[in-house]
């Protein structure tokens, strides 16, 4: 068995597998893994398998996929920086709060967790220091109390837990689709119709690992509904409701329809519109069961500024 603790503090990490024997075949790929390198947990496993980290005789699998016999299991494990977590007086926007949850209007271009070269200005930094320690534990030190992410250049409504019990019954929520979600947004083009619903499913790109795509290999369901709020000719105005939470999921589905989100640097076209600073997307609604008070919440935010003066200048074209 091999020990990922031997490799902590290398700048290289790579851990090398063989299937050489018939009571290793036919499992699982994270649980042959798992119990074959000490100090690895499954989560952790799957995570370097969605991100390509993993490969089976030099291809890309699914955590589902079955040992065979002779199979060459090559696990690149990326450097890992020191995480420091530090609260940071940073204002929020809080439109809700008692003593299990707060419901944040994150603004554009914040940063919703750390990762790795980004510890500081996120709103992770900023909870830790409003709520001193009060929040809830299970995505672990970089990740407190958030149930739910936004991208750093959309804003919006995102719910925080700021205990286990309150981050699990609402997770149950997104899991099961009753966690209300509503999105605004301008999208390029003219829709053909009114309204319609984008059911593909969402996963990681093969020509880049750091984008999602429509694919129906190694993807999950994804279900986006959208309606036409006002036609401006060369943008619409949009309401769109998630079904699904899958990375990025809005901006892949309307990219993949012919209608990408204005400003997106990513999914859109080549040539940017700057003056927005990322797309033109924000989180408008969410409405979800409390955990404790067992009642419907609903929360609606305005339009930030820089959404309202595209707006405006969308209907001068």
């Amino acid at each position: 068995m091999s020990d990922f603790s031997k490799f902590e503090g290398e700048s290289s990490k790579t851990i090398k597998l063989n299937v050489d024997e018939h009571k290793y075949e036919n499992i699982r790929l994270d649980k042959f893994i798992a119990d074959n390198v000490n100090n690895l947990s499954r989560s952790k496993i799957v995570e370097l398998i969605e991100n390509g980290n993993i490969t089976v005789n030099g291809r890309h699998v699914l955590k589902s996929y079955n040992t065979k016999l002779s199979d060459e299991i090559n696990i690149i494990i990326p450097e890992v920086e020191e995480c420091k977590i530090m609260p940071e007086d940073i204002p929020l926007k809080i439109v809700y709060e008692d003593d299990d949850l707060l419901v944040v209007n994150k603004p554009k271009n914040m940063v919703v967790h750390p990762s790795n070269g980004h510890y500081q200005g996120t709103l992770v930094n900023a909870l830790l220091n409003h709520c001193k320690g009060s929040l809830s534990g299970i995505n672990g030190v970089a990740r407190p109390g958030i149930v739910h992410r936004i991208d750093k250049n959309t804003s919006g409504l995102l719910i925080v837990a700021k205990n286990d019990y309150s981050h699990v019954k609402l997770s149950e929520q997104i899991k099961g689709h009753y966690f209300k979600r509503i999105y605004h947004a301008v999208v390029y083009g003219r829709l053909k119709n009114d309204e319609g619903i984008v059911d593909l499913p969402i996963g990681r790109s093969k020509y880049d690992r750091k984008k999602m795509s429509v694919t129906y290999k190694n993807s999950k369901p994804a279900r986006t509904i959208y309606e036409k709020i006002e036609d401006f000719g060369k943008f619409t105005y949009v309401k769109l409701m998630l079904q699904t939470g899958r990375t990025h999921q809005i901006r892949v589905h309307m990219a993949y329809i012919g209608h990408p989100v204005a400003g997106d640097d990513v999914y859109g076209p080549q040539k940017v519109i700057k003056e927005l600073n990322g797309q033109c997307l924000h989180a408008k609604v969410i409405g979800f069961v409390h955990p404790t008070k067992n009642v419907y919440m609903e929360f609606d935010s305005d339009l930030p500024d820089y959404f309202q003066k595209f707006l405006s200048k969308c209907k001068n074209f």
